[in-house]
């Protein structure tokens, strides 16, 4: 996903074509709006957790809420996005792994108007609470398993359920686990990625064989140089490899 708008290109009409769109009229149809909002996922003091907002105007004033807004008139649905990623969490689209998680529209989702809603889902390893932004009272970092879902503002229930499963899904075929940590890492610090973001245990020495094992995943770079004289041997440092896909799957417990 990029914030760099692209040149539209404009098809040439056939003069009928031009006829007709001058003669229409969009109000025979019911107005909407359309508005970006983000599934922030990060791992903190390994837990797995979400950024929600306490909304400071109507409607909803006082619950909490994924951050989010409407679309402007004059930018797509990613510029959207990576505005409201940056202005409301203070996070920059080029510290995180941000794709399009999916369209969510039923007919009274906000009592405004008819509001559809493209979601956003956004990976970033251990981050700090922003401040709030325009229009909210607050802003906090809430373990997953521990969020009021049917309290949350709109449908935002739905939104961050999807976000979750999204998540915990794409670290079974996917390299996204280095998402959530920094450029360099332990396998030890890969292994409470999973951990917390699967809710489960994983035997270290049957993960460390699986991850190193796998084409393209990992590549190491050495080791840290050893603190004092009894500092023992460091862990060995890696960082993401080039891999898109993991082959074999890194399958979640109950899954294999």
């Amino acid at each position: 996903m990029t914030s760099t708008r692209r040149p539209q290109v404009r098809r040439v009409l056939p003069d009928d074509e031009a006829s007709w769109l001058a003669a229409y009229d969009p109000a025979q149809f019911p107005p909407f709006a359309v508005t970006a909002d983000v599934v922030l996922l990060t791992v903190r003091d390994g837990v797995f957790s979400v950024l929600l907002v306490e909304r400071g105007t109507h409607p909803f004033r006082g619950a909490l809420s994924l951050p989010g807004g409407f679309v402007h008139a004059d930018e797509d649905l990613d510029s959207a996005a990576v505005r409201k990623l940056e202005r409301e969490t203070g996070v920059r689209r080029d510290a995180a792994h941000v794709e399009q998680l999916g369209a969510f529209g039923a007919p009274g989702r906000d009592p405004r108007m008819r509001v559809v809603c493209v979601a956003y889902l956004v990976f970033a390893p251990d981050l700090e609470a922003p401040q709030p932004g325009k229009g909210t009272r607050s802003v906090r970092w809430v373990a997953v398993e521990q969020v009021d879902a049917p309290a949350l503002a709109f449908d935002h229930d739905e939104v961050l359920a999807a976000g979750v499963e999204r998540a915990r899904a794409k670290l079974e075929y996917s390299p996204l686990a280095t998402a959530f940590v920094g450029e360099v890492f332990t396998v030890a610090e890969l292994r409470g990625v999973y951990e917390a973001v699967w809710g489960h245990p994983l035997d270290p020495r049957n993960f460390h064989r699986k991850v190193t094992g796998t084409p393209d995943f990992l590549v190491p770079v050495g080791r840290p140089a050893p603190v004092g004289p009894e500092g023992g041997r460091p862990a060995a440092l890696f960082r993401r490899g080039p891999a898109t896909s993991l082959r074999p799957a890194m399958l979640r417990p109950g899954r294999a």
